[in-house]
């Protein structure tokens, strides 16, 4: 798989796990997106950095070409996933923790 498949494919299933999964519908709060504006500047940074000191290197056949900051697009989409992920589970967990608790009361 090319990077650009995996990535594809990690944003669909994160997202779908969001909606049907764990029904916390991250995309549609401000608080995820102003979350998202805080850690977008410095993911930027960073990929700029580790690619344009060669740190990181890719293969022209995996990606697709369109660079953000000297990152492949795929870089922002997949941090994109792994945040929408990680806050989503967090969210999920933390409601049903609170549900549990309540439930034992």
């Amino acid at each position: 798989m090319t990077y650009t498949e995996i990535t594809s494919l990690a944003l669909i299933i994160v997202v779908l796990v969001d909606i049907f999964v764990f029904k916390t519908s991250m995309l549609t709060t401000r608080g995820f997106w102003a979350s998202y504006a805080i850690v977008l500047p410095f993911q930027l940074l960073t990929n700029w950095w580790l690619t344009s000191n060669e740190i990181v290197i890719y293969s022209p056949d995996a990606i697709i070409g369109l660079r953000v900051a000297g990152a492949p697009i795929e870089d922002l989409l997949f941090g994109f996933a792994m945040m929408v992920g990680f806050l989503s589970f967090w969210v999920y967990r933390n409601e049903r923790r609170a549900a549990i608790a309540s439930a034992s009361r």
